[in-house]
């Protein structure tokens, strides 16, 4: 009878135990997945966006998880966050941020390590001269409608990448939003430029990506402090090259239909077209302006190398 006893108080208890934890694992999934229509999941403040429960753990997870290439240069390069987006960029006059890509031996330099383990990456020297869009086009700053240069650089340029290239590729959205010269926030200027994104393979850096990968932070740290203090800027950022001008993808603010492009001069002042050839300019049909193309690769590449010019990061 006391054995029966045992048994029973046994199961019993074994029950009662299961019953609690699947209780509990209800309880869990139901707080989980379906939250009250009145909470709002605010990551602003981490750089993030994502007002869902599920965005907010996935956005979470690449934070936390970045890609193993992506903890490699972040570990090494000693990079740090950015403040504004959940980014790591490359910074100063000559860091070691040299890739190999393409088959292009150091041809290539790394801009930022993204937290959802992308790498944004752009071609070290120029491949010609083009114009952004033709003079008389319907949105002739409208990168999306496409562009002239839009379209060349997503087929033809492209389709002349060797077959790996292509594979280490993704489709990324890129910052298109309009720009303020003047502006002396680059909160607000990595905001305005983030207000409209196109997807898409290939495209330009933007203006808050060169002013962001100047170490001179107290005297380039925003557009006009770019503007006011060109001189030493321009000895500040490796993106910065006096060979050439080159186009971005930042888009005047206002009724202007015009795109800043960066001068080789050490200028930095935006000046209307016909007045003046200096500066960050933002005529969209000019034919003498360089092209330096910008992509992103997978978060699946791994890496090898240390970024230095002579020992590049080799993508695989």
């Amino acid at each position: 009878m006391k054995e029966k006893t045992k048994e029973f108080m046994k199961k019993y208890l074994i029950g009662f135990i299961l019953g609690v934890v699947s209780a509990g694992v209800i309880i869990v999934y139901a707080e989980t997945y379906f939250p009250s229509n009145d909470v709002t999941y605010d990551n602003t403040k981490s750089g993030l966006s994502s007002t869902d429960v599920q965005g907010a753990i996935d956005e979470l997870y690449g934070v936390c998880f970045p890609s193993k290439a992506g903890e490699q240069i972040i570990e090494d390069a000693g990079l740090e966050k950015d403040q504004y987006e959940c980014r790591y960029f490359f910074t100063g006059d000559n860091p070691n941020n040299y890739v190999t890509f393409n088959d292009e031996t150091a041809g290539w330099r790394i801009i930022s390590v993204e937290c959802d383990g992308t790498i944004k990456i752009m071609r070290d020297k120029n491949i010609g001269k083009k114009e952004w869009n033709p003079s008389g086009s319907t949105s002739s700053n409208n990168w999306a409608r496409p562009a002239t240069l839009n379209t060349y650089l997503n087929s033809t340029y492209y389709n002349g990448l060797n077959a790996t290239a292509q594979s280490q590729i993704v489709v990324k959205s890129f910052s298109t939003g309009k720009v303020k010269y003047e502006d002396t926030n680059l909160a607000n200027t990595v905001n305005n430029e983030n207000s409209v994104k196109w997807d898409g393979k290939v495209a330009l850096p933007t203006v808050s990506e060169f002013i962001r990968t100047n170490s001179n932070r107290s005297s380039c740290g925003t557009f006009q402090l770019m503007n006011d203090n060109h001189s030493a800027c321009s000895r500040a950022g490796w993106m910065f090259t006096t060979e050439e001008e080159w186009w971005t993808l930042s888009r005047q603010s206002g009724s202007f239909s015009d795109v800043y492009f960066i001068d080789s001069d050490r200028d930095f002042s935006l000046i209307s077209p016909g007045i003046c050839d200096e500066g960050i300019h933002n005529n969209f049909d000019n034919p003498e302006v360089a092209v330096r193309p910008t992509l992103y690769l997978s978060s699946d590449i791994k890496l090898s190398g240390s970024g230095t010019q002579s020992d590049p990061y080799i993508v695989s």
